[in-house]
């Protein structure tokens, strides 16, 4: 049992070791291997017209609002999202070129959001995994010392021993969440290219 212990205590805490290693200095909270981007650059993604007269107008328009929610949800597949800006712009005959520029202000601010909204979460688990580990350390070092006294106090080993089980189960478990969610950002980026090229190709 106490070999069991002590190797799950150590893997978390050489999980988390990996993570502050990767992470980027000027973020010290930040748990992704992937370098931390706080948000996109326009530039990197947009080679259209300049967006300075639209920035704030799209949410007026209730069509493109509805359209940049439903082009925005990463549950919406890329192609299904990428075929109803086609046809959107399809439809917008004269009015392409503001609407396309419209479309795409909505979905720049809107991904942009998303993409601070999940970092700020990764960021929240990080110090949470942080203070979780020092505790599976202390824990673990207390079972050490408990297990080294003579006579041994079993009910309390054993007490010590479930507990320090059960964190690092869940300190494993969220690991495992936090480098599936370490993708989400890179995903919007890429989705918010490949519409933003879509829709500059739809308007020329």
């Amino acid at each position: 049992m106490k070999v069991r212990i002590v190797t799950m205590a150590v893997l978390a805490l050489a999980a988390t070791g990996a993570a502050v290693h990767a992470a980027d200095p000027r973020y010290p909270d930040w748990p992704c291997t992937q370098a931390k981007v706080p948000e996109i650059s326009l530039a990197a993604v947009w080679a259209g017209p300049a967006l300075d007269d639209v920035q704030t107008k799209w949410k007026d328009d209730a069509k493109v609002s509805a359209l940049v929610s439903k082009l925005s949800a990463r549950k919406t597949p890329l192609d299904e999202a990428e075929k109803s800006v086609k046809e959107f712009l399809a439809g917008s005959a004269t009015d392409k070129t503001t609407n396309a520029k419209l479309l795409f202000a909505g979905l720049f601010e809107t991904l942009n959001a998303q993409r601070a909204q999940v970092m700020i979460g990764l960021e929240r688990v990080s110090r949470k995994q942080r203070d979780a580990a020092d505790k599976i350390r202390e824990e673990t070092l207390a079972l050490q010392a408990l297990q080294g006294v003579t006579p041994r106090d079993e009910a309390k080993v054993e007490a010590l021993s479930n507990e320090l089980i059960w964190k690092t189960r869940i300190f494993e478990d969220r690991h495992k969440v936090v480098r599936f969610v370490c993708e989400v950002p890179t995903s919007i980026d890429q989705r918010l290219f490949a519409l933003g090229r879509v829709i500059q190709q739809e308007m020329e």
